[in-house]
């Protein structure tokens, strides 16, 4: 499987002096043509400082590993951003993809015009660093995001930025990060001091053992042991990346995993929200959890997905369930719409919304499987006639799956579900189910 997807531009990104203000250009690539526009987005923000700050706080989200080899790092990526819907985003995940960060730029954080919607994938070098380093307060910048560049316009002068290559960990690792987004709850609202002091908690070093978060006498704290409602948080030392931004935060809200599977920490600075999402362990990566395996089970129709897509495009925001009200359709069927969107990278998760906003990156159904090789495992295995079902009496299934050299036990009772093999065993169901348990409920599904 290809470690990138390789996007071919007709321009290049760059950075421009026009009329004493800086320009920035982002160029745009789509495997989907819609509208040719030239520019996506124009005009000047409102707080550049605080978008300096934040950008500055992703590149280092994205620059950092928290369990590859200094030879892996060198290997770096850099944001997705997303112009639409009033809103425009920069998004990226650490190099482990355990960590995922966004910057919304929401509608008083800009003073522009979104002249048509599009998503593209930049690389932040160093001199578009510097320049991010030395955004002044009250200093006028303004921002194109584009079709041939993306420019930033300052008195200094102009920073030019290339396209890079989007990585397929980071479209798995979109595919799973917004599940689990979708299915967290807010869990804790801190001031600016509050927050301060929260992190003032954080262990040194890397702790091996999980931290909880838990309120005391009004006071919130990370501590070692649990207790009861506290909230687990593994890999705790990873949050430091966004210490720096609490010194000018107003709020800082904290949103659990239905299963705690990964926590959300949103800091809120006037009309720019930085989010960071970690994943349950710092050894784990969201694009190898098999989170939206569950909704890729029934077969959709590859039209279906192309109109979701345009649908999506139209509306700039996906709402399942108003959809399937709307339309009359059936809601698991939407689940399976938007988990195979999801899984191509097409759509995102805003918590503060509840919604799932729309992203225009180039996708081809055919990756479906390539982005999920234990859905393309049962597959193979249904094909070859491996799996057969032993009963089935509605409450209860049993089924044995051929492996190699092994037949492995499934059982599908009450909503609850197991393997006799390594996966489960190791795993229990939280990392997404194993590929004989996906295959038997495949086959049952079709």
């Amino acid at each position: 499987m290809s470690d990138t997807l390789t996007y071919q531009y007709n321009q290049p990104s760059s950075l421009s002096k026009v009329n004493n203000s800086d320009e920035l250009f982002l160029a745009q690539y789509s495997e989907v043509q819609k509208k040719d526009a030239s520019c996506f987005f124009w005009g000047k923000l409102t707080d550049p400082y605080v978008v300096s700050r934040c950008l500055l706080t992703l590149s280092n989200v994205v620059k950092s590993s928290f369990s590859l080899s200094p030879f892996d790092l060198m290997m770096l990526k850099d944001p997705i951003v997303t112009a639409g819907n009033e809103k425009i985003r920069f998004e990226g995940f650490s190099h482990c993809a355990g960590v995922y960060a966004r910057v919304d730029v929401l509608g008083d954080g800009h003073d522009g015009e979104f002249l048509e919607n599009g998503t593209t994938n930049v690389d932040f070098n160093q001199p578009m660093l510097s320049a991010l380093s030395s955004v002044r307060r009250n200093e006028e910048v303004l921002l194109s995001i584009g079709k041939k560049e993306v420019t930033l316009h300052r008195e200094e002068g102009k920073v030019v930025e290339r396209k890079v290559p989007l990585p397929t960990k980071w479209i798995k690792g979109l595919t799973s990060v917004q599940v689990f987004l979708s299915e967290s709850e807010p869990a804790c609202k801190f001031n600016r001091l509050q927050a301060i002091q929260l992190f003032k908690s954080i262990p040194p070093g890397k702790p091996k053992t999980d931290y909880y978060l838990l309120v005391r006498g009004g006071k919130p704290m990370f501590s070692p042991v649990q207790a009861a409602n506290a909230i687990t948080v593994g890999g705790v030392h990873r949050l430091k990346l966004i210490e720096p931004l609490l010194l000018i935060a107003d709020q800082l809200q904290v949103f659990a995993h239905k299963n705690q599977q990964s926590t959300t920490w949103q800091v809120y600075i006037g009309a720019v929200r930085f989010s960071l999402s970690i994943s349950r362990d710092a050894w784990r990566g969201f694009s190898g959890e098999g989170a939206a395996l569950e909704s890729l089970i029934e077969d959709v129709p590859e039209n279906w997905i192309e109109l979701m897509d345009s649908y999506s495009y139209a509306n700039q925001e996906f709402n399942p369930t108003l959809l399937a009200v709307n339309e009359g359709l059936d809601l698991k069927k939407v689940e399976n719409l938007t988990g195979r969107l999801s899984a191509i990278g097409l759509l995102g998760f805003d918590l503060d919304d509840n919604n799932f906003f729309y992203r225009r990156l180039p996708f081809k159904t055919s990756r479906i499987l390539t982005l999920n090789p234990r859905l393309k495992d049962a597959e193979k295995l249904i094909a070859e006639g491996k799996v057969q079902i032993k009963s089935n009496t509605g409450n209860r299934i049993e089924a044995e799956v051929e492996g190699s050299g092994v037949h492995h036990m499934v059982l599908l009772e009450n909503g609850q579900e197991r393997c006799t093999c390594m996966w489960y065993s190791k795993n229990q169901g939280e990392r997404g189910v194993c590929k004989h348990i996906l295959a038997v409920k495949k086959l049952l599904a079709n």
